[in-house]
């Protein structure tokens, strides 16, 4: 099983943060996948201009190859000015519209309020399921306030996390069960 851990933002270290400590806890609970770490902050992206995702080169291609190629997807947005980063929408204007059919993409928000919890379930929702992602539900939430000099201080929000990497592996074999058994129902 290939699971990319996706840290949407190019600025900032709070969402990357979370997303290392998701990275760790998908190889703790199994470390037979294979975890892919991306932060659009290291990542030298351009913008999307109409192509399809295998005429990208350099960071950009890496980063679609690495999202169409996986199994499962975890994504990490920071919240800014009550909506999801540019960046991050940006590698979703670069992925055809079905890249997400068969996989499970799993949401995790990070944001100086609790004012914004709803956008996720506004913003990013509603494109995983317009590219036919199965989502994991629900989302992990993130305050500011749950983290303290680059850790996560909150035991909630770890327990959550956890649930929410748990909850992605079993979906994701579960689905992967499924596919299989239908495929092997059609005899060639």
């Amino acid at each position: 099983m290939k699971v990319v851990v996706l840290s949407g933002s190019n600025v900032g270290t709070k969402t990357r943060t979370v997303m290392d400590y998701v990275a760790q806890a998908v190889m703790a609970q199994d470390p037979d996948i294979e975890v892919t770490l991306i932060d659009l902050a290291e990542a030298d992206m351009v913008f999307s201009d109409g192509r399809n995702f295998t005429e990208y080169s350099g960071d950009t291609g890496r980063v679609t190859a690495a999202l169409m190629d996986a199994d499962a997807i975890v994504i990490g947005t920071p919240i800014f000015q009550a909506s999801i980063p540019a960046s991050l929408k940006n590698v979703f204007d670069l992925l055809p519209v079905n890249a997400f059919r068969d996989k499970v993409v799993a949401a995790i928000a990070t944001a100086g309020s609790a004012k914004h919890y709803l956008i996720p379930q506004q913003h990013l929702l509603p494109i995983l399921t317009y590219m036919k992602a199965q989502v994991v539900s629900p989302y992990v939430f993130v305050e500011e306030r749950d983290l303290h000099r680059g850790q996560i201080v909150s035991e909630d929000v770890i327990a959550r996390l956890d649930r929410l990497v748990e909850d992605t592996i079993v979906l994701t074999k579960t689905y992967a069960a499924i596919r299989e058994e239908k495929e092997a129902a059609y005899g060639f």
